[in-house]
């Protein structure tokens, strides 16, 4: 397993990071077992993956503490990656001790700032009229997250769903930031134009998160009507599909993600390799990508992606993806919000 340094840190990240929101369980991605957890986490380690991805908000905290749980005794291995949401980071240190709690660990190996620190963002994760009111400011927070990573309870910091501008606000604190985690996929390219350039500019590592699109482009769909409501929110599909969920009003771009993974269904076939792995294949071979979380919640799914890190395609393969996805980003734009009306994008 190929492994990438972290922005300026001395951490060392796999290519592949262990996507832990289902762990624990919970009522968006259903039941996991800790047995199936504990099965993943080893293997994981045993064949190279060192890098584990969660967040205090995951399944309310059940996502940290069933890493954890798996971690046990294999610490010294892993990477561990947590995440703090926005309404609360007038509580750095608190919340980094619960979540430390939780994970039962005395230390994060990454900490990052779930999403910016705007009106929108901060409303996605409380109702509290008065933190509504006055949230927190990039300077506190990230001079919190410094006092931390002085006093050793975490080595790194990070974010995750910050845009070009947003980047710049936590540079100029003068704070070492060392990973911007964000979406990308084939279907889901929008920080290619802004973000990535700007992130390799500044020694700032990317962590792609939905590498498969939450299974679509492991093939698990043939139809947006297979698609289950709460995994259709997104503005790929049009507000309807979310029966409820949605909050972006778009039209979608159905017909154009379909097509894609149609087309990517028939690549696989003619190159003789799962879908999934050829969707991680072509993650990989962007320079600006460090790693990609790609949920795996038993043994089987884990050996295929671990296979698919190590696979090669072409530049003839890498750009035909390229072309056959165009039209899709064409009409998604260079937002990287995907749940938000392009005109209330959380991310700038």
């Amino acid at each position: 397993m190929k492994k990438k340094k972290l922005g300026k840190s001395d951490i060392d990240v796999s290519v592949m990071t262990i996507g832990c929101w289902p762990f624990g369980g919970g009522e968006y991605w259903g039941e996991q077992s800790q047995k199936d957890v504990d099965s993943v986490v080893h293997a994981a380690l045993d064949l190279g993956v060192n890098t584990f991805d969660t967040a205090e908000m995951y399944n309310s905290g059940e996502s940290e503490r069933s890493l954890g749980i798996a971690l046990k005794g294999r610490r010294d291995k892993a990477v561990v990656i947590s995440k703090i949401g926005p309404s609360n980071c007038h509580q750095v240190r608190k919340h980094c001790l619960e979540s430390l709690r939780r994970l039962g660990m005395d230390y994060l190996d990454v900490y990052m700032l779930h999403w910016p620190i705007n009106k929108l963002a901060v409303e996605h994760f409380t109702s509290d009229p008065a933190i509504i009111a006055s949230p927190p400011t990039v300077e506190d927070a990230y001079a919190q997250l410094n006092e931390l990573k002085k006093e050793g309870l975490i080595r790194s910091i990070g974010m995750s769903n910050f845009g070009r501008r947003q980047m710049e606000e936590v540079v100029r604190t003068g704070v070492q930031v060392d990973v911007n985690e964000m979406s990308y996929n084939i279907v889901s390219r929008a920080i290619e134009a802004e973000i990535a350039p700007y992130c390799m500019e500044n020694h700032i590592s990317i962590i792609g998160s939905m590498g498969l699109q939450q299974g679509l482009l492991a093939g698990i769909y043939r139809t947006p009507d297979d698609v289950p409501p709460h995994q259709a929110h997104s503005r790929h599909y049009p507000d309807f599909r979310g029966k409820g969920t949605s909050r972006h009003g778009e039209a979608g771009a159905e017909k154009e993600l379909f097509e894609v993974v149609d087309r990517l269904r028939e690549m696989a076939g003619e190159l003789h390799v799962h879908i999934a792995q050829l969707s991680i294949a072509w993650i990989l071979k962007k320079p600006f990508m460090a790693s990609t979380l790609v949920g795996s919640r038993n043994i089987n799914e884990l050996k295929m992606n671990i296979e698919a890190c190590s696979m090669e395609i072409s530049d003839e393969t890498e750009a035909l993806i390229d072309e056959i996805s165009r039209p899709l980003l064409d009409i998604l734009g260079n937002n990287p919000d995907y749940y938000e009306h392009s005109s209330k994008s959380r991310i700038h």
